[in-house]
């Protein structure tokens, strides 16, 4: 067998018998009926597992389908709307979760791996590699959602929800979309996200995040610009659009404009900005910097606490 091919099952097979389909089911005539369908998968030995906001939302139930094909009822514990992520549980023996890993780590070009239920076909697996880090994706509601991995790896409805693991089995990201009439565009929410989500959807079963109104994408620093300004970053921010009426248009901020630091801490990727922009962030004065035509500034901006 070829080495890439070993590569691949190897993987799977550390992370196959954590993921699951999820059936969604809704009442019509007084009648529980399958509303749709989504995959997902296990991150804690007690039952607790991701999947997308989008294939859980208005259900008025949730059943989760296993490997071995055992049924379980699942409880929404949260969801969040914004990251198109949700958080199930459910109860039974102890279970085999899979391995969370580190999405700051990862490279444009690297091999990735998507396990989920695409039209209802149970555990599909599709490779492929990241195309690119960082990108902003317009959400089911219209938001703007941060820190998006690119990637060919072929997913269609079913596989939101389901893991975007790396070569050696550890969940990089959430399937959740892909764009209509493109071929090889597909996208996953970075796990480092979905970590910081997780952990407030299980404590308060909701999110509170400042905002600053940028869409974003990831990009490397040429040696010459690091080294005239003396910054550490190796990549930073690219502002490719600005919201009206948000805090970073009232800071004065533009389209084109680079972020390299976020209160005078180096930010290289969506994820590290993000983890920065806690709720003790929202309506105090914050500093922001910038790159401008070659030229390094800053600007105070205050979040808002987006609804």
């Amino acid at each position: 067998m070829d080495s890439y091919s070993a590569t691949i099952i190897d993987a799977v097979g550390k992370v196959k018998t954590a993921v699951v389909k999820i059936e969604i089911y809704n009442t019509k005539e007084n009648k529980s009926q399958l509303a749709g369908t989504g995959s997902g998968f296990l991150f804690s030995s007690d039952g607790y597992l991701f999947t997308n906001s989008h294939v859980i939302h208005n259900a008025k139930s949730i059943k989760v389908k296993m490997h071995d094909g055992a049924e379980h009822v699942a409880e929404l514990i949260g969801e969040d709307a914004d990251t198109d992520l949700a958080i199930l549980k459910i109860n039974g023996a102890e279970f085999t979760p899979v391995k969370l890993g580190d999405a700051e780590s990862l490279q444009i070009g690297q091999l990735v791996i998507a396990i989920g239920n695409p039209l209802g076909f149970q555990h599909t697996v599709t490779a492929g590699v990241i195309s690119a880090l960082g990108r902003s994706l317009e959400s089911q509601n219209s938001r703007m959602m941060d820190n998006m991995i690119q990637t060919d790896a072929a997913l269609n409805p079913g596989n939101s929800g389901g893991p975007l693991i790396n070569a050696e089995g550890e969940v990089v990201g959430v399937n959740t979309a892909t764009i209509r009439g493109a071929q090889g565009l597909c996208f996953a929410i970075s796990i480092n996200t979905a970590k910081d989500v997780a952990n407030q959807l299980i404590r308060f079963g909701k999110v509170k995040r400042a905002y600053l109104g940028v869409v974003m994408q990831q990009i490397d620093l040429v040696p010459k610009l690091r080294a005239m300004h003396e910054l550490p970053n190796r990549q930073a921010l690219f502002i490719s659009e600005v919201a009206a009426g948000s805090p970073a248009e009232k800071a004065g901020i533009l389209s084109g404009d680079i972020i390299h630091s976020f209160n005078n801490r180096a930010v290289e990727t969506s994820d590290s900005l993000f983890k920065q922009l806690t709720e003790d962030k929202i309506g105090q004065f914050q500093y922001i910097g910038i790159l401008r035509n070659n030229l390094k500034t800053e600007f105070r901006i205050t979040p808002v606490q987006r609804n």
